[in-house]
C-alpha cells in the first residue's frame, strides 16, 4: 500500500474445516509474512478452536491466533481462564479469546448442558475469566450460571476457594461474537472486542448505537479507542461478479432466512436494522418455506456488495475505500476476512498493510 499505513489491522479467517480436518500453514505463514495481524480459528462440532489455535501458535512467530469463537457451555471458565494463560504464555502474547453461546440446538444437543440466559452467562464468564487472571484473590464466584465453590446437588462439600498457580505475565483480550442489540451492548460493557458476523461499514450506527450504550453500563470512559470492532468479511475475488457474490448470498441467505425461529431471528433483524427489512423477510418466507435457492437469490447485490468485497481486483478495491475509512475512525479495528484465494489475501495485503 503506498502512503501512510491503514489505521485498521486485517486477519484471516478458518472454516471449521470437512470431515478430514486439516491446517493450511503454508497460507498462515505467507499471511504472517505480509503483515496480516491475526488468524483465527472456529468449532462447531467437529474440530475444536483450541487445539488448532495451539497449531498455529507452534508453528508461527509473529501473528496473533484468536478464538472465533470458543462455545462457552463447552468448557468451564475456570479451564478456560488456564487454556487462555497456557496459550498466552507459550506463544509470547499472541493469544486473543473469542467467545460466544452458540445456539441450543448445539449446546443442548451436542455437549448436553443447558442453553442459559447468553447474556448472563457471557458476563458472569467473562467475570471468572478476568479474575483467575488476575490472581488477586482465591477464586469464588455466585451466579445464575456458576457457583465457585459449587455447594450444589452432588457437592461434597470439600470445594475450596483456589488460586491459579500460573502467573501470567502478558494480559488477554477477550472478544464476544454478537450481532443482536443486546449481545452487541453486552459485549461493549464487559469485552475488550465484539465480533459481528458481518457489518456495513458505512452504516456503523446499526451496531455503533449499541457499543455506545454498552460503553456507558461500564463507565470509566470506555470508549472506541480502548474496544475493538472486528466483523467477519468474506473476500472472494473473480472477475465474474455474479459468481464471486453467490457464496456470500448462499451463506447470508442461510442465516436471515433459517438461523432463528420465523419470530427470532437475529441475522433478520440485524438485516431489517441495515435497511433491508423487505428483502430479509421474503428471504426467510422462501428458506422456511423450503425454496432455498430461491431465498439465496433474494439477497440483494447492494446488501453482499456493502458487507463483503467480492469481484475483479479493481471493484473490491472500490469497495475498500469505504472499510478504510471506517478504520480510519475506529469504527472497525481490524476486518477478520475469510479469502477465496491467495490472490485475494494478496489484494489485501496491497491495499491495506
Amino acid at each position: 500500500m503506498n502512503g501512510e499505513r491503514c489505521a485498521m489491522e486485517v486477519g484471516l479467517i478458518l472454516g471449521t474445516g470437512d470431515a478430514q480436518y486439516s491446517i493450511d500453514l503454508e497460507m498462515i505463514k505467507a499471511a504472517e509474512a505480509m503483515g496480516f495481524h491475526s488468524v483465527w480459528t472456529s468449532e462447531a462440532w467437529g474440530a475444536d478452536a483450541i487445539s488448532s489455535a495451539a497449531w498455529i501458535l507452534g508453528n508461527t512467530t509473529k501473528i496473533k491466533v484468536g478464538t472465533g469463537i470458543c462455545q462457552m457451555q463447552a468448557r468451564t471458565p475456570s479451564l478456560m481462564a488456564t487454556t487462555s494463560i497456557t496459550l498466552q504464555e507459550l506463544s509470547g502474547g499472541r493469544f486473543i479469546l473469542g467467545l460466544g453461546p452458540s445456539g441450543p440446538q448445539v449446546i443442548e444437543g451436542w455437549h448436553g448442558r443447558p442453553y442459559g440466559k447468553p447474556l448472563e452467562l457471557t458476563q458472569e464468564y467473562v467475570s471468572i475469566v478476568r479474575k483467575v487472571i488476575a490472581r488477586e484473590e482465591p477464586l469464588t464466584h455466585e451466579g445464575e450460571h456458576y457457583q465457585i465453590p459449587y455447594k450444589g446437588p452432588g457437592a461434597t462439600g470439600l470445594g475450596k476457594p483456589l488460586k491459579t498457580i500460573l502467573r501470567p505475565r502478558h494480559g488477554l483480550k477477550i472478544y464476544s461474537a454478537s450481532v443482536s442489540p443486546g449481545g452487541i451492548r453486552n459485549a461493549a460493557e464487559v469485552c475488550d472486542g465484539v465480533i459481528p458476523v458481518y457489518m456495513d461499514p458505512s452504516n456503523y450506527d446499526a451496531i455503533g448505537t449499541y457499543i455506545n450504550q454498552g460503553f456507558e453500563k461500564a463507565g470509566g470512559g470506555k470508549s472506541l479507542e480502548t474496544f475493538d470492532v472486528c466483523p467477519f468479511v468474506t473476500v472472494v475475488q473473480n472477475d465474474d461478479i455474479e459468481q464471486a457474490r453467490k457464496p456470500v448470498k448462499e451463506n447470508m441467505g442461510f442465516y436471515i432466512g433459517g438461523m432463528g425461529a420465523k419470530k427470532k431471528n437475529y441475522y433478520k433483524e440485524y438485516a431489517s436494522r441495515l435497511g433491508y427489512a423487505d428483502q430479509a423477510e421474503a428471504i426467510q418466507d422462501a428458506f422456511l418455506g423450503g425454496r432455498r435457492a430461491e431465498a439465496f437469490s433474494m439477497v440483494p447485490d447492494e446488501l453482499v456488495d456493502k458487507v463483503a468485497l467480492v469481484g475483479p481486483q479493481g471493484h473490491i478495491r472500490e469497495q475498500l475505500s469505504v472499510w478504510k475509512e471506517a478504520g480510519r475512525k475506529r469504527q472497525v479495528s481490524a476486518m477478520l476476512c475469510r479469502v477465496s484465494s491467495r490472490e485475494a489475501m494478496e489484494t489485501l495485503a496491497k491495499e491495506l498493510l
